[in-house]
Formats: structure tokens, sequence, C-alpha cells
């Protein structure tokens, strides 16, 4: 068990206890005036409710207490420390709504928040996203790349799931921004308000029970590298106005009741099936499933029409031979004068390789769970 003193260690700055077989409940005994800067905790086997005390860290900036078996409701009381920039609570057994109060200075630094994997219920936090500063207008171009905590003596850290990976960040970028409430019960329409989280890399809302329609919004959030809204209900058409996001490398929409066209361009022509499938009403070349009411598809091109675009069979046929030829001219040159390509077989080994299956589930967890 952890001793309750440590709480009482009024100098202390960091409290790193993660990943061993501590079992009991959280110290209970943290005193007015501490200095604890980090309280990481997760990866053990604690369990109670989440100690109040916790709200006397006035300089807490990473709570971690993920992996574990806390039971209790949201500590909304930890909204007013202003300096906290890391929540994660993953993966305990916590439950019920989370609501924030109607202040403006609720979580005014929060940049990762991570609820994931609970039992959570009720509308997604409205009251709380509204007022994330930490996550509106990050700029570090003026100061360059700068980190949480104190590199000389200590790095904070956090595990997170990035892109669908769970990825340990050894160092905290001040400018990475995350939210993930995937894998609870929540429910009703995403709210409009988390497209002003202009500076959110990612967002993760999956194996919940939300419904409505992907709003508008979320357009806004340019920075978006990741989006997973997978394992839902939501329906109505995919947003043209998302294919402005530039910076989104994977896009997870599956296993919702969305219809219409996918949109094209931008980084949408490079999603595959998987981020739209077990939507039976979806369609495009994204699926491999045509759309009959597509009306920019080229028209049927006719030999005649080949000819006088000077594209037809003997343009091509010509082609094809003079480049056969210096294909072969030139990989004579190259074996004659430099021996076995090793350039070449770098190059081709790296296309083969650069593929790796990005791990995807293909079973809504809350499903299970609802019914």
């Amino acid at each position: 068990m952890i001793p309750q003193c440590l709480g009482t260690l009024t100098s202390l700055n960091v409290l790193d206890m993660q990943m061993n077989n501590l079992y009991g409940s959280i110290p209970r005994t943290f005193t007015k005036g501490n200095a604890f800067e980090t309280i990481k905790l997760n990866g053990n086997q604690l369990e109670g409710p989440l100690p109040q005390s916790l709200a006397n860290c006035s300089y807490l900036e990473v709570l971690d207490l993920g992996d574990n078996n806390v039971e209790d409701t949201f500590p909304d009381w930890l909204e007013t420390l202003p300096e906290l920039q890391v929540i994660s609570l993953r993966s305990n057994n916590l439950h019920g709504a989370i609501t924030c109060s109607s202040t403006k200075h609720t979580f005014p630094k929060l940049r990762i928040f991570d609820v994931s994997n609970n039992n959570f219920s009720g509308p997604l936090p409205t009251s709380c996203i509204k007022n994330f500063q930490g996550m509106m207008n990050v700029n570090d171009n003026n100061t360059g790349l700068q980190y949480m905590g104190d590199s000389y003596y200590y790095n904070d850290s956090v595990v997170v799931t990035v892109k669908g990976f769970f990825i340990e960040l050894t160092r905290i970028l001040t400018a990475f921004t995350t939210i993930d409430l995937s894998n609870n019960m929540f429910e009703g329409e995403i709210p409009q308000v988390i497209g002003e989280l202009n500076s959110l890399k990612g967002l993760n809302l999956s194996n919940n029970g939300i419904t409505g329609s992907i709003p508008q919004s979320l357009s806004h959030l340019r920075n978006l590298e990741w989006l997973d809204l997978s394992c839902n209900q939501l329906t109505g058409e995919i947003p043209e106005a998302l294919t402005n996001l530039n910076f989104l490398s994977v896009l997870n929409l599956s296993q919702n009741h969305l219809e219409g066209i996918i949109p094209k361009g931008q980084q949408f022509n490079t999603f595959e099936n998987d981020s739209f499938e077990g939507n039976t009403m979806l369609c495009g070349f994204q699926l491999s499933k045509s759309c009959k009411n597509e009306e920019d598809l080229p028209p049927h091109s006719t030999s005649e029409d080949e000819e006088e675009s000077g594209f037809g069979w003997k343009a091509v046929a010509i082609g094809y031979g003079c480049g056969a030829i210096s294909g072969f001219l030139l990989g004579y040159n190259v074996f004659f004068f430099t021996g076995k390509p090793q350039w070449l077989v770098r190059i081709v080994e790296n296309m083969f390789n650069i593929r790796l299956k990005r791990t995807n589930n293909r079973y809504c967890a809350n499903r299970r769970r609802m019914n």
C-alpha cells in the first residue's frame, strides 16, 4: 500500500510510482500548500474513490491515475487547479455524467484529457470542453519546441492513444493536445463547441452511443491529425468541409449509419475501406462502391475520340515500344557499370515494407456493454 504520509511532504515535486503492484487506496492526505507538480500512480491496482485532497495541489500539472480500479464519479473539483495540463483517468471504474461549472476558469490549461475505457454516461461534456483554453490557439512557433517538466532532473510522460496505437510520450510537447472519450456510454450529439479547439491534434469519441450528424464545425480543427468516431450511431452525410483538414492522416468513421457520397479531394483520397466500412448507405471509390447519382464520372471514350485526341491504340503502342527499348538500354548500363544495383533493391524492399496494416477493432465494445 502507498504510505499515507507521502501526501504530507510539502517539498516534494514529483510522486511517480507508476507500473508497480501497489494496491489499496490513493493517499488522502495531500495538504494545502504542497509543491506537487506531477502525480503518476497509473498501472497499479489502486481502488476506492478519488481523494478530494488532490484539490489542494495548486501547482499540479500532470495527474495520471490510469489503469487502476478506482471507482468514483468524475472529479469536477479538480477544475479550478490553475496549472493542470494533463488528466489521465483511463481504464478505471469511473461512472456517471461529466459536468463542469459554468465559470470561465474551468481547466484553463488542460491539453490532454483522457477518460477512455470507463463507464461514463450522459451527454458529452460540453460544459468542460468549451473552457479548454489550453487547446485553443496554441502556438510555439516563436519559442520553438517546448516540453513539460524540468528536463534537468525529470521528464513528464504519459501513455495516450495516437492514430490507433498506444504510445508512451516520454516527453510531452506543450503543443500536443488530445481528447479521448472512447469506450464509454456517452450519448447525444457531438457538440458544435469542439470546433473551437483549433489546436487539437487528436479526437477519439469511438465506442459510445453518440447520435445525430457529424457537425460542420469539426472542419475548423485545422491541426487535427486523427479523428475516430467509429462504433456509434451517427447518421446523415459526411460533411464536405472535412476535406479541408490538411493534416488529417487517420480517419475512422466505421460502424455507424452514415449515408450518401464520401467526399473527394485532399486527404480523403488517401483513406481506404476500413475508414468507412459498416455504413451500408455510404458509397464512393474509397469503398469500391460507386454511387448511381455521381455526375462527375469521366465519360466513356470511343475509339474515334482517342484517335482525335492523339491517344489512340497506335500512339500507345509506339510509346510502349520506345519505353521498353529505353528501359533495356538503361538496365544494361546500370548492370555493366555498377554491378548489382543495391540502390534498386533497397527501393523495392522499402516499397513492400512501408504499408504496415493498422490494427482495427472491428467490434464495438459499447454495443456489448449496452446490450
